[in-house]
């Protein structure tokens, strides 16, 4: 492994911009679940294992219709749980190899639990493909706007995963709100929020001319991670410890945690 970490402080010391694409993987040694299939969703919501609800089914607009209540007992423990937890040192490294760079860092994620802004990231430089927990809409779509949650504080019972206080309310109409998250069969999702983020990358990928991307965590399943850092000219550093065939793109790939392969380039970069 030791080779891989000494090509991978190469690539960082060539590059003069560094993008770091992150999937569901990047949060788990921060104490994240992943759900990576459905029993491993079922193991951190084990209420709705025992009503067998799949996650596509309960991270989808038609569940705040069906049941609010489950719906939001669900994404109300997320919210909660993403605002408790604290980033691990894996993106304090990215943050430094990317400080580092001429051009600095961007970051495309497909996690909406705000991770990176909370790590210390500018919030210009951030790129949430999939919409962010900390933002509300309106479930019906009413006058297109999107607005911060970090008013609304949801109670939940953990046991039932069920929302046992007030739905959060859409400033215009009054109806109930949603996160503004892409979700599965979803038609009435907001995403300026995001298309804004998306036209900041574009115009700072325009400025790299040695780009380095470092994927960490992202998976197969649902590609859109894997497939931005694929698309891209220049090189790719894949970590990933189940999935980390790197196909026929240029670069490294390290089949072992983001924690732990992050520490083993800075380790690296540390020796050049």
């Amino acid at each position: 492994m030791s080779a891989e970490y000494a090509r991978c402080a190469e690539l960082i010391a060539h590059a003069d911009g560094l993008l770091i694409t992150a999937g569901a993987g990047m949060g788990v040694d921060s104490g994240l679940p992943d759900f990576r299939g459905t029993q491993g969703f079922w193991g951190a919501y084990p209420a709705l294992g025992r009503a067998r609800i799949a996650f596509e089914r309960i991270a989808n607009p038609a569940a705040f219709e069906s049941n609010p209540r489950l719906a939001w007992g669900f994404y109300g423990h997320r919210l909660n749980l993403y605002r408790a937890t604290i980033p691990h040192a894996g993106f304090r490294i990215l943050r430094q190899i990317g400080e580092q760079m001429p051009a600095g860092c961007f970051v495309f994620t497909s996690n909406v639990d705000g991770q990176f802004l909370k790590a210390g990231f500018d919030r210009s430089r951030i790129n949430e493909c999939h919409g962010s927990i900390h933002h509300l809409q309106c479930l019906a779509g009413c006058a297109g706007e999107i607005w911060a949650a970090d008013d609304y504080l949801p109670e939940i019972d953990d046991e039932n995963c069920l929302l046992t206080s007030d739905f959060p309310a859409c400033p215009r109409c009054q109806g109930m709100a949603r996160p503004n998250i892409l979700m599965f069969g979803d038609w009435g999702w907001l995403e300026q929020r995001t298309a804004e983020q998306n036209r900041r990358m574009s115009a700072w990928l325009h400025q790299v001319e040695r780009l380095l991307v470092i994927e960490i965590g992202a998976g197969t399943h649902i590609p859109t991670v894997r497939l931005m850092g694929e698309s891209l000219p220049g090189q790719l550093i894949r970590i990933n410890p189940s999935e980390p065939d790197l196909g026929e793109g240029n670069g490294v790939t390290i089949a072992v945690g983001g924690l732990e392969a992050l520490c083993g380039i800075e380790s690296a970069l540390s020796r050049l």
